[in-house]
């Protein structure tokens, strides 16, 4: 180290040495795809700034988790189940941990700055689910000021919609503008053209493992032998075309354009220190959904989530006040027989909190346009093109620390 003083060249960090606490440490581990230039895609892990190429390391430390890792996607990993899971989330702590596995493990490192980020696995089918009481609420005075807000079934199961799976994409992928019919409430006829009311919401979605065979259900005892882990998600939304869709039937249109997710996935494993009960609830719960049991697991987390157009922080939607849990919509998902696959994904509904600063959506946060933000570079109601939405999000990690659950960005563009 002295001679490379001398010389004036500054010391290599080695990327093993993370600072104490470090949001992508050892702690969190979160796994993705990356590919590096020339190279097909393969499994990564997170490690402070770097991706570990997963496959590679398991192959040159004999491990016999190999088969699993040394893949173009996640799902394998995803197939394999929770004992698999804790098993090679054990084993790459080791390899991150241990010194006897430096020089082993250095050499799959690759720095994030040198890496392409690919979807992490294949989405199987994707359900976007309406669990905030706060969003439904604020939706419900804004569009049906003269009854009640939530909707009579509200609160006695968790309401959602089919979306479009094909239309996933990883974060920093550009979302076009999409088009579709629209008709304000003066125009005399509908037209059609690009959406002038395009709306992010903010999320967090489910990624499912282990699959079900059609016609079982899956209880709320058995959420985290199906659920894999946790992800950043953002439904993005055409209110004007959904607006004008959505009567009587559900959205489509509206929300099958793009729907944005975070290039690294948090496994459960990783936010037991981050656990919290579901808040109380006021309307009795039938069997399927009721989670009073104290022997289950609260499936609710305590997620801080900040949301940020064009690099300015226009929300931090708190996750924890959450009305329904994941396991509720896993089980309400599956109680009618629908069978799940690997690669599921389900997105938790628009997160918002009780104070205007906690909403997520441009709908409520601008109250439908009427309040429009004030940004550095201009007033928002809704998006505009070249707009680029960022949601980042942390949770309480083990002994004090902090994990990031990354973030997922997209930048709005218009239609060629």
């Amino acid at each position: 180290m002295a001679a490379a003083a001398a010389s004036g060249h500054t010391p290599l960090v080695d990327p093993l040495d993370l600072p104490e606490g470090h949001p992508f440490g050892p702690h969190n581990l979160p796994y993705g795809v990356f590919s590096r230039a020339g190279e097909s895609p393969r499994v990564g892990v997170r490690l402070g700034g770097h991706v570990l190429d997963a496959g590679a390391t398991a192959e040159a430390l004999g491990s016999p988790h190999s088969p699993l890792l040394a893949r173009r996607t996640l799902n394998s990993l995803l197939a394999a189940g929770r004992t698999a899971w804790s098993d090679v989330r054990r084993a790459v702590t080791s390899w991150v941990t241990d010194p006897a596995h430096r020089d082993a493990v250095r050499p799959h490192l690759h720095p994030l700055a040198e890496v392409t980020l690919h979807l992490p696995f294949e989405v199987a089918d994707y359900v976007d689910f309406y669990a905030s009481e706060n969003h439904a609420t604020n939706l419900g005075k804004l569009f049906r000021p003269d009854e009640a807000a939530l909707k009579p079934n509200w609160k006695h199961l968790p309401v959602g919609y089919h979306g479009r799976a094909g239309t996933v994409v990883v974060s920093g992928t550009d979302v076009v503008r999409p088009s579709g019919q629209r008709k304000g409430p003066q125009d005399p006829a509908p037209v059609f053209g690009p959406s002038v009311r395009l709306d992010i919401e903010t999320e967090v979605g489910y990624v499912v493992g282990v699959p079900s065979p059609q016609g079982t259900s899956v209880p709320l005892s058995s959420y985290r032998d199906h659920v894999f882990g946790l992800c950043l998600l953002n439904d993005w939304s055409a209110r004007d075309i959904q607006n004008w869709e959505t009567v009587p039937l559900g959205p489509h249109l509206g929300k099958s354009f793009a729907t944005s997710i975070s290039a690294w996935i948090t496994p459960l494993d990783a936010l037991d220190a981050a656990r919290v009960p579901a808040p109380a609830r006021t309307v009795p719960l039938l069997p399927y959904l009721d989670d009073a049991d104290p022997g289950l697991d609260p499936a609710g987390y305590d997620l801080h989530i900040t949301v940020a157009v064009n690099g300015h922080v226009v929300s931090e939607p708190p996750f924890s006040g959450m009305y329904w849990t994941g396991a509720q919509m896993l089980a309400h998902m599956t109680v009618n027989g629908a069978s799940l696959r690997t690669g599921d994904l389900y997105g938790s509904g628009t997160v918002s909190g009780p104070a205007e600063h906690e909403r997520g959506s441009l709908i409520e946060l601008t109250w439908n346009g009427q309040h429009p933000l004030e940004l550095p570079d201009g007033k928002r109601g809704f998006l505009e093109d070249g707009d680029e939405v960022t949601l980042t999000a942390w949770a309480p990690g083990p002994s004090g620390t902090r994990l990031s659950l990354g973030e997922v960005t997209g930048r709005i563009v218009a239609r060629p």
